[in-house]
């Protein structure tokens, strides 16, 4: 009875401002109540109209896909010398680049993109690329975690070790072992990837540049207008986040 009071306790402190936010978006106005009044489509027509919107949500789609495709290149051979070609010593220092954006606070970070990349030497803050790389660097421990965990589920050093003994390279190998077993993880943790990188803000805010807004950081600024368009707005952004979930789940499953 204690275990389902909390369970439903805790689903219910997950699903109302979820629910809120949904009957929000459809609500006329809003003002010092639970609940909205009135019933209206009009902040989804303004959404659609609003052309900040529209090109913050480009802006995130584009480096969502650009740090997916990065990560790729960088997470597959990475996380294979992680479980097989590294040395001890390079094994740990390796594992600790991967997981010191995990640890270190985001703000921390950011300030610290600030201060070297707001110089003459370097005048990049505000740029996209500069967003693309920062993104980046914040999402590839959490592939490379995925596909190292996948490795070491399948026991794929059996399969290179057969291989070899039929002469294949070491090329040879990579790509015709390694990268098709882990398809089902790499398309998993690029989902998680995208998730991450669309959803993301405090780095964003604080490096981003006026021409070059992700979408969450838009959609702050619009909860300081009408609240049914913020509303909106955050729909479409969990619609997004729900969509990358189901899709991430199918392919862990398949995995």
């Amino acid at each position: 009875m204690f275990i389902r009071l909390v369970s439903f306790t805790y689903m219910l402190y997950l699903v109302l401002p979820i629910a809120l936010i949904l009957v929000g978006s459809f609500g006329e106005t809003w003002v010092n109540a639970l609940l909205p009044e009135g019933h209206t489509l009009a902040w989804y027509q303004e959404l659609w109209d609003d052309r900040s919107f529209t090109r913050a949500f480009v802006t995130s789609l584009i480096v969502g896909g650009a740090a997916c495709v990065i990560n790729t290149l960088l997470c597959v051979p990475l996380a294979y010398s992680l479980v097989h070609g590294a040395k001890q010593k390079n094994r740990f220092a390796t594992r600790l680049l991967t997981l010191l954006p995990v640890a270190v606070p985001t703000i921390t970070l950011g300030f610290g993109y600030i201060l070297v990349f707001n110089t003459d030497a370097m005048p990049w803050l505000g740029s996209t690329p500069l967003l693309i790389a920062a993104h980046v660097v914040l999402t590839l421990p959490y592939l490379t975690q995925a596909l190292v965990t996948d490795l070491r589920h399948q026991r794929l050093d059996r399969l290179e070790e057969a291989a070899a003994t039929l002469g294949a390279r070491p090329l040879e190998r990579f790509f015709g072992i390694i990268v098709p077993n882990l398809r089902y993880s790499l398309l998993s943790g690029l989902v998680m990837v995208a998730a991450l990188s669309i959803g993301e803000f405090q780095l964003s805010n604080l490096i981003v540049g006026f021409q070059n807004r992700t979408y969450p950081v838009v959609l702050l600024q619009a909860f300081y207008g009408a609240t049914g368009f913020a509303c909106a707005a955050t729909v479409i952004l969990l619609l997004l986040a729900t969509v990358a979930s189901l899709t991430s789940t199918l392919a862990s499953k398949k995995a």
